[in-house]
């Protein structure tokens, strides 16, 4: 038996104002989430985009072709009902940061951690106000509470579509810091995917790549790069 798959039905698309937003209407039919709640999108720009993967669609819908429709679906159905929770999970990241736990040898990846990432702490302690211990080894390094407190705030001044883009691109780096640089402008989510990369890339000059963690990287790389995405089109026109 052949599986079902969810067929094209419309043959318009196009863009409609809305009370605090936009909609996708297909055809005469304002776009749901699977949960069938009313998507509407926080700016023109953003339901532009998601219209453009609708009308895209071929004779079968794939959505793994339509980032920025599963975005605003996850933003709608699962962020915005647990927004708390969910900026209390990242906001966690803080306190076990990646650019906190640094190598104590070999001295040429110290040297290369540290010109990555230093810039980044002390942006975190300069622009949030968010001083982060470092710590060399594999001893852990308790942060200062202070300092966790005002990362949960910046994470807190997101709004549902922020918090959503912001999701990926704090977990798939593994940093808070790295994840807020980009949604605040100080890195693209290409830099921080090469800054959470240094140790790995490293191993790989010395011992040689793989071919199957070289495309699960990329693989994150191109959902930080959606992530951001969102981040940009979700911003007030």
């Amino acid at each position: 038996m052949s599986e079902w798959k969810a067929r094209r039905f419309w043959k318009t698309v196009h863009v409609k104002p809305v009370e605090g937003g936009s909609e996708v209407m297909l055809d005469a039919r304002p776009l749901r989430t699977p949960g069938k709640l009313s998507l509407v999108l926080p700016t023109q720009r953003l339901a532009e985009a998601v219209a453009a993967e609708w009308d895209a669609v071929g004779d079968v819908i794939v959505p793994q072709d339509m980032p920025l429709t599963r975005a605003a679906n996850s933003a709608i159905e699962k962020v915005r009902p647990q927004f708390d929770a969910v900026a209390a999970m990242l906001a966690e990241y803080g306190g076990t940061d990646l650019l906190s736990y640094r190598a104590d040898e070999p001295q040429s990846l110290v040297d290369l951690q540290a010109r990555g990432w230093d810039p980044l702490v002390d942006w975190a302690a300069r622009d949030l106000n968010a001083p982060l211990r470092i710590t060399h080894g594999v001893l852990p390094v308790e942060q200062d509470g202070a300092a966790l407190e005002r990362l949960l705030a910046a994470v807190r001044g997101h709004d549902d579509f922020g918090l959503t883009a912001l999701h990926d691109l704090v977990t798939l780096p593994g940093s808070l810091v790295l994840g807020l640089a980009v949604t605040r402008g100080r890195l693209s989510a290409d830099e921080a995917h090469d800054l959470s990369r240094i140790d790995e890339n490293f191993q790989s000059e010395r011992w040689g790549r793989d071919d199957e963690a070289e495309a699960a990287a990329e693989a994150r790389r191109e959902a930080m790069r959606a992530a951001e995405r969102l981040w940009q089109l979700s911003r007030p026109d």
